[in-house]
Order: structure tokens, then C-alpha cells, then sequence
């Protein structure tokens, strides 16, 4: 049973930026990102996994434009105690539509510059 918490990230998935349907035009779901220094184009899979069994509870795909927040609602079972993430969800417990959600969040600071 999966109760105790969940892990959540988010990673892109690439495609070659030329690829084309049959009406020459790109996939309307895949759009282009900048990961650091670098720029991607494809989609982003964003996941939910059990903290103890390392299960995957959770999976949704968007553009690779869309921020890892946005998705965070989704990615959750609603049993869970805690909820671990990278610095990519900070701000979480502040979002509206996460204020209702009781858990400890887990959320790893920021590096300092």
C-alpha cells in the first residue's frame, strides 16, 4: 500500500526538432525548453513514485515548456505523509491549489551562486 510518501520529478523526453507530420508541421504538443545552458525540444514526463517501494504511481506528459510545478497536484495519491522533490518545486506548500494538501514537504534548496 502506498501511504507514506512520494518522490516526484520530472525529466525530458527529446525529439528531433525537424520531425514533421504529414501536413509538415510540428507536433503541437512538443515545444522547446532550456535546461541550463542548453536548449531541448520534445515533451517532459512528469512522475509520481511511491518513497518506499520505489513504485510508480503517477505519470503525466506535457510540452517540455510547462514547469514542473504546474503538474505537482497530479503527481500525488492523496495518502501520502511526506512529499520529496528537487529545487524545481520550491514554492509548492504556497500554491493555491496545493494549500489544502497536508504533508511534509521535502523540497531541496537552491544552490547558492
Amino acid at each position: 500500500m502506498m501511504t507514506q510518501g512520494t518522490l516526484v520529478d520530472a525529466t525530458i523526453i527529446e525529439a528531433p526538432s525537424s520531425t514533421k507530420n504529414k501536413e509538415q508541421q510540428r507536433d503541437p504538443e512538443m515545444h522547446q525548453t532550456k535546461k541550463g545552458n542548453q536548449w531541448h525540444f520534445g515533451m517532459k514526463a512528469h512522475i509520481g513514485v511511491d518513497a518506499k517501494s520505489g513504485l510508480t504511481h503517477s505519470l503525466v506528459t506535457t510540452a517540455a515548456n510547462e514547469h514542473d510545478l504546474n503538474q505537482l497536484g497530479n503527481l500525488l495519491h492523496g495518502e501520502e505523509q511526506f512529499v520529496s522533490a528537487d529545487a524545481g518545486y520550491q514554492g509548492a506548500p504556497q500554491r493555491e491549489e496545493l494549500a489544502e494538501v497536508d504533508v511534509d514537504w521535502l523540497i531541496a534548496e537552491r544552490p547558492a551562486r
